[in-house]
């Protein structure tokens, strides 16, 4: 019913901004288009109210946005004469119909479909205050807990709402390195809150969270932070996102715009009725009796549970007792528990739920497959498996090929490119993806250097991480993992394994970071270490000489740097390079010597050249290697470059 009339208000508002635009017409207007879709059509107040502030908007926006009165085609008055062209009659052209592609048949829904509360992700760039809203709405304070302040986990929580109703939302980080988390977050959400610092503005990861709501087709809500402080701005917030493409309600559009203050707790009243009357619009359902059709949105291993599942229920009920398939795990759910750690008998649409009983940690991402008894889910998990090998090898193979350089400079250079192997383990699998990945992004074929991330997983660091960090000459990556056991430290210690240990991703890409660019072996190349100008060539003759010919020594002034005995030496005329090639001697009066520097005179004497003019130029040319450097944007975003 709400998508009904959502629809027939768009027509009307269209109609209205060719009419009268007075205020008395568009009341009259609002109070009627709840008959278009019959007189025994009951709607919620929320929608009445925005039925009338669309009027309203829109009516003022109608001025620009209505078609002219002559758009269309334009009627000849030639009626009956055919087209001609050099006294011939032109055909049309044959109109081509198009290959119906077969319908697939509708999906046969079983149970009664029921409203189910709406799934919102909270996105938005790094320290814009997402988990301080949610803490806002929950009443909690997870954003003080958080290692730097800083959200690095997807997580999942359903709110009651002041209203009586309830919500799931989905917390995203907003670091740079967590991208993929978001691009999953976005894919299993109904609606996106936006966030946008009042006093910041649209930040890359901003735009990012945009990018990722358009892909998946999920309307956006914005919902400006930070308003309570005096350098904010949320007019230039509105003007940025304006630009960036986004339509605001303000402007005509239909992106619903609220100012808040996650600290001071102000307008999450407004953000609560927006969301609801989005989710209303919407018109969300969904049967508990159907198909399961849940997403994990985070897994990972609890010391006295082991395998621990997040997921989100879109469709029909988990249970505890069925079997289940993971992408390539397996397991009977042994329990359901809420994110309050309480069991729950079932988990119906839209309820975030953690799952008990796989017999290992699923990949994020994955979907929940019920089947009926163990032999198929073993079956369709070894299946699966076996796919997925061939999936990752086939993508090492690719990142292998795109690392390698397009041309070599003979064995020397190919023996010169290096690569460090690497061991993630993290807390979660979400985390341990995003960390991989980052790390993987410092690879580059400038510094003839690459990250090969041999294994990532969920836990500690244990005995069986260490020996295979030894088999693969790998350092060890823990990320927000408890300390290493007494046991664990020194057999990586006995093996010289090198394990770095951090709870902030910042300080764990500036760490790898730094380790590459002083193990990196830099790139070659050749700089100008001085210039000199020919004054004078003398010319030696002698007994002993005629079979050898006359030795040439050109006299030299030094103007810019300094020329060395063991470097090379460059001989140009006219711009031209005649000739390059090592130093036999350089004088500097009658000592020889191994450097001249500028302002001084000298005497050179090169091997196989003895055809100087004065005011040919001399360069000596030096060998050097340019060392990389690790870059860190403001954003984030890491990369080394040289």
């Amino acid at each position: 019913m709400a998508r009904i009339v959502a629809a027939t208000v768009l027509k009307r508002v269209a109609a209205s901004s060719q009419q009268s635009s007075s205020s008395a017409s568009l009341i009259s207007w609002s109070k009627s288009a709840c008959d278009a879709v019959g007189e025994e059509a009951s709607l919620s107040p929320l929608l009445k109210r925005w039925i009338t502030k669309s009027a309203f908007r829109k009516e003022a926006a109608g001025s620009t946005q209505t078609l002219p009165k002559n758009f269309g085609p334009r009627k000849s008055g030639t009626q009956g004469l055919k087209p001609q062209k050099h006294g011939r009659e032109l055909k049309p052209a044959p109109v081509l119909t198009p290959v119906q592609k077969p319908v697939p048949p509708p999906k046969v829904r079983r149970g009664v479909m029921k409203v189910r509360p709406p799934v919102v992700t909270v996105m938005g760039h790094v320290d814009h205050g997402k988990t301080s809203l949610l803490d806002a709405l929950r009443e909690t304070s997870l954003a003080a807990k958080e290692a730097g302040g800083i959200t690095q986990h997807l997580g999942a929580f359903e709110v009651d709402m002041k209203s009586g109703a309830s919500l799931t939302f989905l917390d995203t980080p907003g670091h740079a390195a967590f991208s993929q988390m978001r691009a999953r977050g976005a894919a299993v959400t109904d609606i996106v809150v936006l966030v946008v610092a009042a006093d910041d503005g649209v930040m890359p990861q901003t735009r990012e969270a945009m990018k990722h709501a358009a892909d998946a087709k999920v309307p956006i809500v914005v919902a400006i932070n930070k308003c309570d402080k005096p350098e904010s701005n949320p007019e230039k917030v509105r003007q940025q996102l304006a630009a960036e493409g986004l339509e605001l309600e303000d402007i005509g559009g239909d992106v619903q715009v609220v100012e808040i203050s996650a600290t001071k707790k102000t307008g999450l009243d407004q953000l609560e009725e927006a969301l609801l009357l989005q989710a209303e619009i919407m018109d969300l359902q969904a049967s508990a009796e159907d198909d399961v059709h849940a997403v994990v949105v985070e897994a990972r291993i609890d010391r006295g549970q082991g395998p621990l599942a997040t997921a989100i229920v879109r469709e029909g009920t988990l249970r505890p007792g069925q079997y289940i398939v993971v992408g390539a795990q397996w397991g009977r759910i042994r329990a359901l528990r809420n994110m309050l750690g309480r069991q729950m008998p079932s988990a119906g649409p839209s309820i975030p739920v953690e799952i008990d009983g796989l017999r290992g940690v699923p990949e994020a991402g994955d979907e929940v497959v019920v089947v009926a008894n163990e032999e198929q889910a073993r079956a369709l998990s070894e299946e699966r498996f076996l796919v997925m090998e061939a999936d990752r090898l086939r993508r090492l193979s690719r990142q292998n090929s795109a690392l390698a350089p397009e041309t070599t400079e003979g064995e020397e250079e190919k023996s010169e490119k290096k690569e460090m192997a690497v061991l993630v383990k993290a807390d979660v699998q979400g985390t341990a993806q995003a960390v991989s990945q980052a790390l993987q992004g410092l690879s580059s074929p400038q510094v003839w250097w690459s990250v090969n991330v041999v294994h990532a997983g969920v836990g500690p660091v244990s005995q069986s991480d260490v020996a295979l960090a030894e088999a693969c000459g790998a350092c060890v990556v823990g990320f927000n993992v408890r300390t290493m056991a007494g046991a664990v430290d020194a057999a990586a210690k006995r093996a010289k394994i090198k394990v770095c240990q951090h709870r902030i991703i910042y300080h764990l890409l500036e760490d790898i970071g730094n380790m590459i660019v002083g193990m990196a072996p830099g790139t070659k190349e050749t700089r100008v270490a001085g210039q000199a100008e020919i004054l004078n060539v003398f010319e030696i003759k002698g007994k002993g000489r005629e079979c050898r010919g006359a030795t040439k020594i050109a006299g030299c002034k030094v103007v810019d740097g300094k020329l060395s005995r063991d470097w090379r030496i460059r001989v140009l005329r006219s711009g031209e390079v005649l000739f390059e090639g090592p130093c036999a001697s350089l004088k500097r009066e009658k000592d020889d010597v191994e450097t001249v520097m500028k302002g001084s005179e000298c005497g050179l004497v090169l091997k196989d050249w003895v055809d100087f003019q004065v005011g040919d130029v001399i360069q000596c040319i030096e060998d050097v290697r340019r060392m990389p450097k690790f870059v860190s944007s403001q954003s984030g975003a890491v990369r080394i470059e040289c």
